[in-house]
């Protein structure tokens, strides 16, 4: 009896700590900072070039072509038409380009009265430069660019005056990859 009893409870122990390991080891990993930035991002209400405050999350479950600029970045609005004619091809997809002006309001205000851009324009100020960082911007360069899948995790960035072919290649890749 007292070795039935033996061999009872150490089969029960074996089975709590093989469950107490099976546990520890499928706990979520913690988010990468990308993905907290990611989140960061979603989670803000920016002001656009008209000052009117948007939400980003209203393009939550989108690709994001997220891209940092300033008006005084040559290659900034050199690209931005290209931009902008790239969002015109892409309406009815589930693919949205933002903007984010890390310039004074005034600035972005006037550049966009003066040019025509056919996606949201925001003013980050100084912050959107810390917010690159997080997203993977080391070198602190403009424009900086990101690809943010529709559940939320960076896809591919690209420092410097964005390669159309290559962009649209990588917007055609990852809108054809299912959610996780």
């Amino acid at each position: 009896m007292n070795k039935r009893l033996i061999g009872l409870s150490a089969l029960v122990g074996a089975l709590f700590a093989g469950l107490g390991m099976y546990t520890a080891s499928s706990q979520a990993t913690p988010d990468s900072p990308q993905a907290n930035a990611v989140k960061q991002l979603m989670s803000k209400t920016l002001p656009d070039s008209g000052g009117k405050q948007q939400a980003l999350t209203q393009w939550k479950n989108k690709l994001l072509v997220v891209n940092f600029w300033a008006t005084w970045c040559a290659p900034c609005v050199q690209e931005m038409p290209e931009l902008s004619a790239l969002q015109q091809e892409m309406a009815g997809k589930s693919v949205q380009i933002l903007g984010l002006g890390i310039d004074s309001p005034s600035n972005i205000a006037e550049f966009s009265k003066k040019y025509q851009i056919h996606y949201p324009l925001f003013v980050t100020g100084m912050d959107g430069s810390e917010l690159s960082r997080q997203m993977g911007n080391q070198a602190g360069g403009l424009p900086f660019t990101v690809l943010i899948t529709a559940d939320g995790r960076v896809a591919k960035s690209y420092l410097g005056r964005l390669k159309m072919d290559e962009l649209r290649a990588d917007i055609a890749k990852f809108s054809a990859e299912k959610p996780k």
